[in-house]
């Protein structure tokens, strides 16, 4: 059975083609990477998947079921969480109440019900107990604890992305779409989000499609590389063969 499987999806606006017949197949517990120069389409690729955006044809299949069309909402109670490329996170809120965010589709009580509601208040408080105690270990796997209650606007880069990687494993996702985790970065912290993805894999059983221009660290850690340009696939492959492969050779360097 087919855990996850892109079939032929394209996309247009305003008469331009950004993909253009994207097709592949992605193993429960592999890191699947989607490379290609800036332009090319990946981002809009994860869009159609997250279902921000609804490709013209093709299928989009999450265990063997068809889940293009659906809102972004319903995907992710399917299970499907994603990273942004840009960090969109509260600034004013501190870190466990951003992460408390991405539990919401799993919440029952609701803010209003649990203030106002006074016979339900003791399962509002259990409720509440509980997802704390799920952020709590995705703050001590990806060592936030320390910032625990400290407004995210005023905390390193690197430690925002952190963050906006907690808040989608809030949701308990089976696949995650990391959008560059890795941009802007230093080598070390570079480094440190390699082992967190890695533990991601290993240690919560997440299936990962990344998206990352460091090419360094899409080799290091990819199963298999899916390479496009111009919202068409190149080719599709470990990292050694579509590293060498001379259209994605051309892609990102030109010709001579």
């Amino acid at each position: 059975m087919s855990f996850f499987k892109v079939e032929n999806i394209s996309i247009s606006f305003g008469g331009v083609k950004a993909l253009n017949e994207i097709a592949f197949e992605v193993n429960k517990g592999e890191i699947f990477s989607i490379i290609g120069p800036n332009g090319s389409g990946k981002t809009t690729l994860f869009n159609c998947i997250s279902g921000i955006y609804k490709p013209t044809n093709g299928k989009i299949l999450f265990n063997e079921s068809n889940i293009m069309g659906k809102n972004p909402h319903n995907i992710a109670k399917l299970g499907i969480a994603r990273t942004f490329q840009n960090i969109e996170l509260f600034p004013y809120m501190n870190t466990m109440e951003n992460l408390m965010i991405g539990r919401h589709i799993y919440m029952k009580t609701g803010i209003f019900r649990a203030a106002f509601m006074l016979g339900r208040k003791s399962f509002a408080a259990k409720e509440e107990s509980f997802h704390r105690e799920k952020v709590e270990e995705i703050m001590e796997l990806l060592d936030l604890q320390s910032f625990r209650n400290r407004f995210v606007g005023g905390l390193p880069y690197g430690v925002q992305k952190r963050i906006e990687l907690g808040r989608a494993l809030a949701l308990e996702p089976k696949i995650l779409l990391l959008d560059e985790p890795c941009a802007g970065m230093t080598s070390d912290e570079k480094e440190d989000m390699i082992f967190l993805v890695q533990d991601i894999l290993e240690i919560l059983g997440v299936t990962i499609l990344l998206i990352e221009h460091d090419m360094k660290v899409v080799m290091d850690i990819s199963n298999r590389i899916l390479a496009i340009n111009f919202g068409s696939p190149i080719v599709i492959g470990k990292p050694q063969v579509v590293q060498n492969h001379p259209e994605v050779l051309k892609a990102y360097l030109g010709e001579e």
